[in-house]
């Protein structure tokens, strides 16, 4: 009961900073996009410091390095015994697997296909093209056709070309099939949700992404069986998830036993407290100083993309809310639950699209702004969530 006193303190000791956190994201995108056009050769030099996986850049390394200062003051919080219970709780974990993939994935193409290839179609361009990358493995003559596309040369390289809405559609099907990132961990965090919970599904999502990832995207997007890009997926499960959890099991278990367990909650968890918020805001400077240029020569295209992934990411949220309520889930579950859903996992994605259809393609912007949208939107829900937090009592 103490402990809980302790972290329910906590979180309301941040309430300061998360008023206004909206804001610093803001200026953040903004100072991110500003410096990747003052000083593009930095940027380019940085994004090109990442681990690959044939020609895609899998893993940014110092996307990487924020993002373990961002997850480990939260890891190192998590009491494992906490883990252990919370994966025995069939409903959230029923829950969260039945939103994110029997409802997401569909929800995603239907949504996508109504606003990217009907209602917004004449504002992109109806006979608008976009060249990709040949299928894996496909090697068809100059001129012949595949499904919706043609084979065409360029620069005596074969390439498909694809009406632009339909490619915009294969990267907003890519991560609604590509649930919960690790960040999700710093939206139930901010909810002041069950850590241990949330700790659980973003395992569970990425061993059933394994399974799922590639049956799926190969039924939605048309084109064939789509190979799961598990180099991708292994990469980032150990760096984003497996890294700093391993840390924060380690040095949790070190401290308390050489200092006790009241100054690993008193003092040790009060200077981490603001470590995570600050790698928060020090990613999305890194990510829109690589994404900048991209964002600025596509201001409009990117509002027509933006549209049908917010709707998708709300309409997620409360569904799987509304569920947890039906359910009579605790709000410590019901909040983590709704937003693990509503949550991409935005770096296979990128990847994915990338190795798909190629970094200039149409699918791979579309990647990029669900990263533009995610922050945003999630802070959006996670307000929501403690606001509506008396529901569940």
């Amino acid at each position: 009961m103490a402990s809980d006193e302790r972290i329910a303190q906590e979180a309301k000791g941040l309430s300061g900073f998360e008023k206004y956190l909206t804001l610093w994201v803001a200026l953040c995108i903004g100072a991110g996009i500003a410096l990747g056009k003052a000083a593009p050769g930095a940027a380019t030099f940085l994004d090109g410091l990442a681990v690959y996986a044939g020609d895609a850049p899998v893993v940014s390394i110092p996307i990487a390095v924020c993002l373990f200062f961002m997850m480990y003051p939260i890891m190192v919080k998590i009491d494992f015994a906490a883990v252990l219970t919370a994966g025995k709780s069939v409903r959230p974990v029923g829950l969260t697997l039945f939103v994110n993939w029997a409802v997401k994935p569909f929800t995603m193409y239907a949504i996508a296909v109504l606003f990217l290839g009907v209602l917004f179609r004449g504002f992109i361009g109806a006979d608008a093209t976009d060249l990709v990358k040949m299928p894996l493995g496909l090697d068809l003559p100059v001129g012949a056709e595949h499904g919706v596309g043609k084979v065409v040369a360029v620069e005596g390289v074969k390439m498909l070309e694809v009406p632009l809405w339909r490619s915009y559609l294969a990267g907003c099907i890519l991560l609604g099939i590509a649930p919960c990132t690790a960040m999700v961990l710093v939206w139930g965090f901010l909810a002041r949700g069950n850590d241990g919970h949330t700790l659980v599904m973003v395992a569970i999502n990425s061993l059933t992404m394994l399974v799922f990832y590639g049956p799926l995207g190969g039924f939605l997007l048309g084109v064939g069986r789509l190979p799961v890009p598990w180099q991708a997926l292994l990469l980032s499960i150990g760096i984003y998830v497996a890294l700093p959890l391993a840390a924060g099991y380690a040095s949790r278990k070190l401290i308390i036993r050489a200092r006790g367990e009241a100054w690993f909650k008193e003092k040790f968890l009060h200077v981490l407290t603001p470590i995570t918020i600050t790698a928060l805001l020090a990613t999305l400077v890194l990510l829109f100083s690589f994404k900048g240029e991209t964002i600025l020569s596509n201001p409009l295209t990117i509002l027509w993309i933006a549209v049908p992934l917010f709707i998708q990411t709300n309409l997620i949220f409360w569904l799987g809310y509304g569920l947890a309520r039906l359910l009579k889930l605790r709000y410590q579950d019901a909040a983590p639950s709704a937003m693990i859903g509503a949550s991409n996992h935005f770096e296979v994605a990128i990847a994915t699209a990338t190795m798909l259809f190629g970094l200039s393609s149409g699918a791979a912007l579309a990647t990029v702004v669900g990263v533009l949208i995610e922050v945003p939107v999630m802070l959006m829900l996670v307000r929501i969530c403690l606001k509506t937090e008396r529901w569940f009592r």
